[in-house]
């Protein structure tokens, strides 16, 4: 049986992945705040074949963490995969307040980092592993205040990870979405849905990538960003600031 820990899995991209990977001969181990929303994902599972276990946890909370890997293990005495999701917004303007930054450094940097450390050990110790991290596109174009910054040091944390881990039999994914419709960007229409991330979990766990970039199209934007990075500068130009 692959045990799988999935965090921020009680909405959006996290529910989208949860029943995207709850199948029969694989159990999903779910984290999140929101008890109520997190059992309902749990359920869903179920009704569809699969088999989870919820564990309430909040990532910023070290106590919390080890209590999710105890549970994860306590499955089959293995960790087969951990995929990093939850996360948290900010307002894209520096003078955003600070409780704002703590919390998304918390969130979206240092409780990777944390749960990463708690599982590598784990799966060295099998010789295999999985482990992907949701980035994201802000992650390569700076545009979003402190989110870019926790998303660019996610970023430069999964690969220095994946090269420390080089041969081991663990591998390292990060996959950046664009804009997803999901409960935080309610006020945008259009989007692809949370599917098309929990789609690029399936793949990178069955055939890791270092890096998958979606939708497609932002690709072309990560280029021009790394490329002309004056042409991004006058694209977003003063946005920031009227947002505040």
């Amino acid at each position: 049986m692959t045990v799988v820990i999935l965090t921020g899995a009680s909405s959006g991209i996290g529910e989208a992945t949860a029943l995207r990977l709850g199948r029969p001969g694989m159990t999903l181990v779910l984290a999140a705040r929101r008890v109520p929303e997190l059992t309902a994902v749990a359920e869903r599972v179920a009704a569809n074949g699969g088999a989870a276990v919820t564990v309430p946890t909040d990532v910023r909370d070290p106590d919390q963490v080890t209590a999710l890997i105890e549970r994860a293990r306590a499955v089959n005495g293995r960790i087969d995969a951990l995929v990093n999701n939850a996360g948290v917004g900010t307002n894209p303007s520096v003078l955003v307040e600070d409780d704002s930054v703590d919390r998304a450094i918390a969130v979206n940097l240092r409780a990777p980092i944390r749960l990463m450390r708690a599982v590598i050990p784990i799966m060295e110790e099998q010789g295999a592993g999985g482990i992907v991290n949701i980035g994201s596109v802000a992650g390569e174009v700076g545009i979003g205040g402190v989110y870019s910054a926790t998303k660019f040091g996610l970023r430069g944390m999964t690969d220095s990870v994946r090269r420390e881990l080089a041969g081991t039999g663990v591998t390292v994914t990060l996959i950046e979405p664009g804009y997803i419709a999901t409960p935080g960007n309610a006020h945008r229409t259009g989007l692809p849905g949370p599917e098309i991330v929990a789609a690029a979990v399936e793949r990178a766990l069955r055939r890791p990538r270092r890096r998958i970039i979606i939708p497609f199209k932002y690709r072309a934007a990560v280029l021009l960003s790394s490329t002309f990075p004056a042409i991004t500068d006058r694209i977003y130009a003063g946005k920031a600031a009227r947002r505040r």
